[in-house]
């Protein structure tokens, strides 16, 4: 994603950049990690592997973009259709924030949880019953102080309207500040139980588009250096479509381009000089063969000047008649 060429940097001995001749000493961006010098997944193996005779999909994290065999990511993969774009065990530790909403977006893998020691750890666990009670004795006692505190405050304070009008205005300060909060999709996940696992998780299509974007999630997205998850021409699938329709606008016929801009007058005219112009071409080009003499560049534009001139006799010898 932010790997550049290296070629004239310091890196390089005698050797300048054509492109970028004042080009800095050292690229910041570039990371040599194990796929620069061919090895991937968990296992550091190289693909192919002449050794790994286990036939197996590799999948690549869009987050690190290294690629991890299938069997290595801690769960097995659901169905290839079934999920777009997956986040391996590190960098779901990296980006812990994701745990929360993989309890509700995340695609399942296929495998089973047996207990949650062995699979994971529940946040937000519900307080057993005698946490509960003391909760509540404390909730009581509150409650009391409260209640006596309010009692105090009613007989100590004057009962006069602008006493009442002063509350209410501030209560009413209070609401709307409440509201003007920005609200985070985050928090509100966090808040709810959900697990952890030590494992890859695979996500769907449009999961980017239900990330939050407040002010504090795009300062921890930066923080960690993953704001590209919010960027939805940074997916896989914008990637292979923006590829396919390279190779669309590769394989187009110029010509076919033209015509379909023509009328049809236009394009029958069009049709004709360009029979005409491969019919002398090949038969210009034809005589070099058989002589086995090399075509030269004045040779060619000797030819064009000679069809374009062709073209003016034919052209003024036609005659047009208005009735």
């Amino acid at each position: 994603r932010n790997f550049r060429c290296d070629c004239g940097n310091s890196k390089f001995k005698n050797l300048q950049c054509k492109l970028l001749p004042e080009k800095g000493k050292v690229n910041s961006g570039n990371k040599y990690n194990d796929n620069f010098y061919g090895l991937y997944c968990t296992c550091k193996r190289p693909y192919p592997d002449p050794e790994d005779e286990i036939p197996d999909e590799m999948i690549q994290c869009i987050v690190c973009e290294d690629w991890f065999h299938g069997r290595h990511l801690g769960a097995v993969p659901p169905e290839s259709g079934d999920f777009h774009e997956m986040v391996c065990q590190a960098c779901m530790n990296h980006c812990h924030f994701l745990w929360a909403y993989a309890s509700q977006l995340a695609v399942p893998a296929l495998t089973k949880v047996n207990s949650l020691e062995d699979e994971g750890i529940v946040l937000k666990v519900e307080e057993s019953e005698e946490q509960k009670k003391e909760i509540k004795k404390e909730g009581g006692a509150e409650h009391q102080e409260t209640k006596e505190e309010k009692q105090t405050e009613q007989f100590n304070e004057p009962s006069t309207s602008s006493g009442s009008a002063s509350l209410n205005t501030f209560i009413l300060i209070q609401v709307v500040a409440k509201s003007e909060e920005p609200f985070c999709k985050l928090k509100e996940l966090q808040s709810k139980q959900y697990l952890k696992k030590d494992t890859a998780t695979f996500w769907p299509s449009n999961w980017r588009s239900k990330l939050c974007t407040c002010e504090d999630c795009l300062k921890m997205y930066s923080e960690l250096e993953v704001q590209f998850l919010t960027d939805e021409c940074d997916t896989v699938l914008a990637y292979e479509n923006k590829g396919t329709s390279d190779q669309e606008t590769e394989r187009r016929d110029p010509l076919m381009d033209t015509l379909n801009s023509m009328n049809r007058v236009q394009q029958v005219e069009l049709i004709c000089e360009y029979n005409d112009l491969k019919t002398e071409l090949t038969d210009y080009l034809r005589r070099f063969a058989d002589e086995g003499t090399v075509v030269k560049r004045e040779d060619i534009q000797h030819f064009f000047e000679e069809f374009q001139s062709r073209k003016r006799r034919r052209t003024n010898r036609m005659q047009y008649y208005c009735s």
